[in-house]
């Protein structure tokens, strides 16, 4: 059975910094991309990062450029996002998922996903 868990969620004050993780078991996705999604309440899952290949290619949101970073363990099959700078408006849950379908930058590229960690924001 393939199951992602993710990791390092929490409350933290906004310039703060978080390191999430994501380890996949039951499968390898060393050829396949693995990213980040988050989701507010009351809005719809948005796409926040992804590595394809081992770190070959990396997209990163707008939103969170320049304050997030992806990378990854090949040989541990984790990914993981370093969030620094946090902002009120980061407050989210966080999926991390992969994708054996195709295509990366929306959710409905991926099918797996792990259950989500929160992150929240405030002073």
């Amino acid at each position: 059975q393939v199951q992602l868990v993710e990791s390092g969620g929490g409350l933290v004050q906004p310039g703060a910094s978080l390191r999430l993780s994501c380890a996949a078991s039951g499968r390898t996705f060393s050829g396949f991309p693995m990213g980040w999604f988050r989701q507010a309440p009351g809005k719809e899952r948005e796409f926040v990062a992804v590595s394809t290949w081992s770190n070959g290619r990396i997209g990163i949101a707008d939103s969170v450029k320049g304050r997030f970073t992806i990378s990854r363990d090949i040989a541990k099959n984790t990914v993981y996002l370093q969030m620094n700078s946090l902002k009120p408006e980061d407050t989210a849950v966080y999926y991390c998922a992969a994708s054996t379908l195709g295509g990366w930058s929306q959710s409905s590229h991926y099918n797996y996903w792990g259950q989500g960690t929160q992150v929240t924001v405030s002073s």
